[in-house]
């Protein structure tokens, strides 16, 4: 809330953006913090069989939050004054706080609610204990800022480098950010090394915080299944945020306009992801949450096959309508049965930091393909990305029916 009111006395069109820089970071690590949060409590909150209508509402809940901070807020600028041909700083302002007034339904609602109850571990919670961990937190962080900050300049010259000796810029520049990358978190695990020899933080309370919870995971399911489930998380969303980095501008391609794709595609399909999110609910309570997640990823597939034949056809509203229809239903129904998949295999003693790690590597893999959807699509063209993003989602089946054949999704994490 703080982050938005900050943004909201900045007038872009004659300010300095520096204070509108900090509250965006501001407002992108405190809602990542909050996702996790929220995350915690909503496992904590229910048993394993109530996880997918968990995941239902919470799925329609944010669903319902991206339409109104969105569109929602493009209609009170609108309101307040503001156009596209006519930018009005008084306007935007109060929509800003508008809409950072409308964050005080979830403080409200935490202070009403109670602590669920749960098993969690009782390390770090003295005062000394949580200062050290704020202030490691602080140095990691620092150091790996400052290691992609001190490299920019010569991962610049690298990069045209590379990009002459091996003749690709695209890999080139991959290359280059892997490497700093893997630089940077080199560097805050040298400074948490000097922050726990220096005492500020107990070895044994970071060991209970962020290794017992990969242990406990490794230990609770064995090597060999451990890994079937982790390689299950990484791909089961490959299929479709491949195919969606790219969706817009295909729209665009075959002569949608704008205002379309936001009737059709962003609204239309908000109400069908919804839809789809309570359907998944439903259907995983009634017929078993592995289940589910096998027809989700069937039906995610198929529906990328649906965008060839728009390809073929182009600019037809209703086969939009159909194709974002099926489309949407498959994804809310299928992220409904992955949630409540992923919820049931946490153990609650280390909800948090486990669901935290299930939900990063369930984007990583997928998101890094995705960065090279353009450019796949001008080398093999539309028809052939959505055969070949179809195609993805097989291994995922074989995944799938693996995983049921190994264990029995109710005596997934140990409540």
């Amino acid at each position: 809330m703080l982050a938005i009111v900050a943004m909201a006395f900045v007038d872009p069109a004659t300010q300095t953006l520096v204070v509108i820089a900090w509250a965006a970071m501001l407002l992108g690590f405190s809602s990542a913090t909050q996702d996790i949060v929220i995350d915690a409590y909503r496992i904590e909150s229910a048993d394993t069989q109530l996880q997918a209508l968990m995941s239902s509402s919470y799925i329609a809940g944010y669903r319902i939050g991206m339409l109104i901070a969105g569109a929602g807020s493009l209609v009170l600028a609108s309101y307040f004054g503001s156009s596209m041909g006519e930018y009005d700083y008084l306007a935007w302002q109060t929509t800003y706080l508008i809409m950072a007034a409308m964050m005080s339904i979830g403080v409200i609602t935490t202070l009403v609610v109670s602590e669920p109850q749960s098993n969690h571990l009782t390390q770090a919670q003295d005062k000394h204990h949580q200062l050290g961990f704020f202030l490691l937190f602080i140095f990691a962080v620092s150091g790996f800022v400052a290691s992609f900050y001190l490299t920019a300049s010569d991962a610049v010259s690298v990069k045209a480098a590379l990009s002459t000796l091996i003749t690709n810029s695209y890999l080139a520049g991959a290359l280059v950010e892997l490497v700093r990358l893997a630089l940077a978190l080199i560097v805050a695990g040298l400074i948490a090394k000097i922050v726990i020899a220096s005492g500020l933080v107990q070895q044994k309370a970071i060991l209970a915080t962020y290794v017992e919870p990969v242990n406990d995971f490794f230990q609770r399911y064995g090597w060999s299944l451990a890994w079937l489930l982790l390689a299950l998380i990484g791909l089961y969303r490959i299929s479709d945020i491949v195919m969606g980095v790219i969706a817009n501008v295909f729209y665009l391609d075959l002569g949608f306009t704008k205002p379309e794709i936001a009737s059709v595609v962003k609204t239309f399909g908000l109400i069908m992801t919804i839809i789809g999110g309570f359907l998944g609910g439903l259907l995983s309570v009634r017929f078993g949450v592995l289940k589910i997640l096998f027809l989700g990823a069937l039906l995610s597939a198929i529906t990328n096959l649906l965008f060839m034949l728009l390809t073929q056809v182009g600019n037809d509203m209703t086969l939009l309508y159909v194709v974002i229809s099926a489309d949407n239903l498959s994804a809310g129904l299928a992220s409904a049965a992955f949630i409540a998949f992923l919820s049931s295999l946490t153990n609650i003693s280390f909800t948090a930091v486990q669901y935290a790690i299930f939900s990063s590597l369930m984007t990583l893999l997928p998101k890094i393909l995705g960065g090279y959807s353009g450019t796949i699509v001008e080398s093999i063209g539309y028809q052939h990305f959505f055969l070949s993003t179809a195609l993805m989602g097989i291994p995922v089946l074989v995944l799938i029916v693996l995983a049921n054949k190994r264990f029995d999704i109710h005596r997934l994490g140990k409540r």
